[in-house]
């Protein structure tokens, strides 16, 4: 088989990036990504369709905290959370008090938050009656610190819209982890929050591409990444590492045989919690009693780390994996952990077996997440194309096989978990 080229990565990777730049789900550059994916897809032997969905977009025209500290007022970096409002230009102020989300969530009364400038310690709440209750509180703005990265940059991020939908929201910030512990070494008081635009409907979109097997009844096998990225971000490994991979896999998997199809998708607003995967899952729902695999490609570029491997699926499924990677020179940590932020997750609650691929490089997963720095330095194409050359191999080999060497299950230990976050975090199949 061809071997993945670094240099067409690259080429790919420096469009998206440098070309394009930030690919916020629902804006003009995000439509671009979308255009320029298909374009590829097409060009490497791909039947390519697409499919709209409504989104929120984040449209910020300015943003501004300042914080009292000794008497004086300070300004501090923050960026909105996409999925909740700004304060239309006026200027909030509010007492700031602090809450330790992982332990507080215990209290029986959040009553001591009304019209307070909430610091809110850990920047996902995996609970909607947590969710509920905060809202129910009403503070005046919240400010989330993201606790895995005690950075003195404030990361971006979204909140799930299943929550805001039908729950509200309040203005809530993402604030450095260094700044929200100055706040609280110096005493601050007080808290002001400005915040120009916010969220406007739109249109996101997934890019479809197809290479038909020969056999209509020997099933599906799905390729997946995402094309958006976080606000201030042109998200090199997070995720054009991934566009970058599916396009050139089509351009690899087409001239090769195939019984079963391979369908590659990239997905849009995968930042907002896979809503582009999720639409895409409701919307196909019948058709994907035919898929047997998803593949998830996101954030598998970083010079130095590990490879981890998500996999949500039967235990034959593990065994079968690890040699294509072996042959590439990889070990991989293998982990059967539910984690409903890729795109394999949706597919995983249909019930097809799904795989996501990371690439990690500190214990809380890698260190410029979602961060403004997350640009071109971070990624290696010859990295990325080692774990394509591995992935190509798996899926040219499972793809021409007249069986499969794993059946198409959700075992009951993990089903459980994926039907839990799948209702609480995504609203389930009729949201």
């Amino acid at each position: 088989m061809t071997a993945i080229s670094p240099e067409r990565l690259q080429t790919h990777l420096r469009y998206l990036c440098e070309e394009i730049g930030v690919r916020l789900a629902g804006t003009p550059a995000d439509k671009k990504a979308a255009d320029y994916c298909a374009q590829q897809l097409k060009a490497g032997g791909a039947a390519v369709s697409m499919e709209s969905f409504p989104v929120m977009s984040r449209v910020v025209t300015g943003e501004e905290l300042a914080v009292k500290l000794g008497g004086n007022w300070e300004v501090f970096p923050c960026s909105l959370f996409v999925n909740t409002p700004g304060t239309d230009g006026a200027t909030i102020e509010a007492p700031l008090v602090f809450f330790e989300a992982p332990a507080e969530y215990e209290r029986a009364d959040l009553s001591h938050l009304h019209g307070k400038a909430v610091v809110h310690l850990g920047c996902h709440i995996e609970s909607r009656d947590a969710y509920r209750r905060l809202m129910t509180a009403k503070p005046a703005f919240l400010l989330f610190v993201d606790i895995r990265f005690p950075g003195t940059v404030p990361l971006t991020d979204a909140m799930f819209p299943a929550y805001t939908n039908s729950l509200g929201a309040r203005p809530t910030i993402n604030v450095a982890y260094m700044d929200a512990w100055r706040w609280r070494q110096e005493g601050a008081d007080t808290a002001r929050l400005t915040v120009s635009g916010g969220m406007e409907a739109a249109e996101s979109r997934n890019v479809v591409g197809e290479l038909p097997g020969t056999d209509p009844d020997a099933g599906m096998i799905y390729l997946g990444a995402h094309h958006d990225t976080q606000a201030d971000s042109v998200g090199a490994d997070d995720n054009a590492s991934g566009v970058a991979g599916i396009i050139e896999l089509a351009r690899i998997l087409s001239p090769r045989p195939r019984r079963r199809t391979v369908r590659l998708v990239s997905f849009g607003a995968e930042e907002q919690l896979s809503v582009g995967s999720a639409c895409y899952v409701r919307e196909h729902r019948e058709e994907l009693a035919q898929a047997q695999l998803i593949f998830n490609l996101d954030s598998y570029g970083s010079w130095l780390g590990w490879n981890e491997l998500i996999i949500n699926g039967p235990t034959a499924l593990r065994g079968h994996i690890g040699p294509f990677f072996e042959r590439e020179g990889f070990f991989v940590r293998i982990t059967d952990e539910i984690m409903p932020y890729a795109d394999h997750f949706p597919f995983v609650a249909a019930g097809v077996p799904g795989i996501t691929l990371l690439r990690m490089n500190c214990a809380s997963g890698r260190f410029f997440h979602h961060r403004s720095d997350d640009d071109l330095s971070r990624v290696s194409a010859k990295m990325m194309g080692r774990n394509l050359d591995a992935i190509a191999a798996l899926i040219a080999d499972l793809a021409q096989a007249p069986e499969l060497p794993f059946a198409r299950n959700i075992p009951v230990s993990q089903a459980k978990h994926v039907e839990h976050f799948w209702v609480d975090l995504f609203g389930g199949f009729t949201h």
